[in-house]
């Protein structure tokens, strides 16, 4: 088993919660894991990478290098496209379909609905309407976007509940449960 994840966004949309959650998740599975972030201009509006390796065997590099990505789960949708030189020819995208209108000129709808059209494997949601629908909060959408990039994932569901449960314990159980539905609410809507 080997899986090489490329998560983006914007800062502050919750990208380094998603790696926490799957390399806790990773743990619990017996996976090697690699994992490298980019910040840049996180707490500005830039954006924020994640390299995510997982492996069930050892991992000599946390970088993926381009054309190898077997998924880019991406919370921004022109995020996820500034990737796709490093999705490899099999790889999936999951994205959400809500800009995060952050340089000017942003690409327009069309523009952006135009490549996404062109992609083969494909999940674009609304995961900040999901997420605001079943949790009464846009803060629960990174969850969202872990749910509906699961299937796609080696990593028994079960084992990604566990996970958010241990990376958000020491914010009380009503957080808990919030993200969780969330990830169930992502999980339902890319099946």
């Amino acid at each position: 088993m080997k899986t090489d994840i490329i998560l983006a966004g914007v800062g502050g949309q919750g990208i380094l919660s998603i790696a926490a959650v799957l390399g806790e998740a990773a743990l619990a599975e017996s996976l090697y894991l690699k994992q490298a972030e980019v910040h840049g201009m996180s707490q500005r509006g830039g954006d924020v990478q994640s390299n995510l390796r997982l492996s069930s065997t050892p991992i000599s590099s946390d970088l993926i290098p381009f054309g190898k990505a077997d998924l880019i789960i991406s919370l921004e949708p022109m995020e996820a496209l500034r990737y796709l030189p490093w999705l490899s020819n099999n790889g999936t995208i999951v994205t959400n379909s809500v800009p995060f209108v952050n340089i000017d000129p942003y690409p327009t709808k069309e523009n952006l609905d135009d490549t996404y059209k062109e992609l083969h494997k494909k999940v674009v949601i609304d995961a900040e309407k999901i997420a605001k629908d079943t949790t009464g909060t846009v803060r629960t959408a990174n969850m969202v976007m872990l749910g509906a990039a699961s299937s796609f994932i080696e990593i028994d569901f079960p084992k990604i509940q566990n996970a958010v449960r241990a990376i958000f314990q020491r914010k009380g159980e009503e957080i808990i449960e919030m993200n969780l539905k969330a990830l169930e609410a992502g999980r339902n809507a890319a099946l």
